[in-house]
């Protein structure tokens, strides 16, 4: 079953793209939740039509979102957290702190916008910034122990 999807769907597709279910993903789901609406003919030439009007807007916000990721490639973040015996922290550190050190560098990133596995040592790692579609950037950080008060 051909769908457009009218917004965004993880681990299916981006807004506006055709993409290919079974039936009853379709039928049972994604169409009664407002996802998505059938692939016909008309609403594919409807789709081409808005796609070829959107391209220009499009291309002015991938290159905002290109200078967000130089800007993000250039911070250098350090969390401070909490350290038991050796490099072992006390929780974790996640999307969420890495978006809140984001905004405290003036980057106000949206924590779902974010991939990072869960953090639970001392050390430098990496995390993945979703900016746009098209626009992903590799965001380094390092965890430190946090200074005794």
């Amino acid at each position: 079953m051909e769908l457009i999807l009218k917004q965004d769907v993880e681990n299916l597709g981006f807004k506006d793209d055709v993409v290919t279910v079974k039936n009853g993903y379709g039928r049972n789901f994604l169409i009664p939740q407002g996802q998505a609406i059938m692939a016909t003919i008309s609403a594919k030439k409807v789709l081409a039509e808005n796609l070829k009007q959107r391209a220009y807007k499009e291309k002015k916000i991938v290159d905002e979102a290109t200078v967000i990721a130089e800007a993000i490639k250039a911070l250098e973040i350090k969390i401070a957290a909490k350290v038991g015996t050796g490099d072992k922290l006390f929780g974790s550190v996640n999307n969420i702190d890495i978006a809140e050190a984001l905004a405290k560098e003036g980057q106000s990133i949206d924590k779902k916008f974010i991939t990072v596995t869960t953090v639970k040592r001392t050390g430098k790692y990496n995390a993945v910034v979703r900016l746009h579609r098209e626009v992903t950037v590799d965001l380094e950080f390092e965890v430190i122990a946090q200074a005794a008060e």
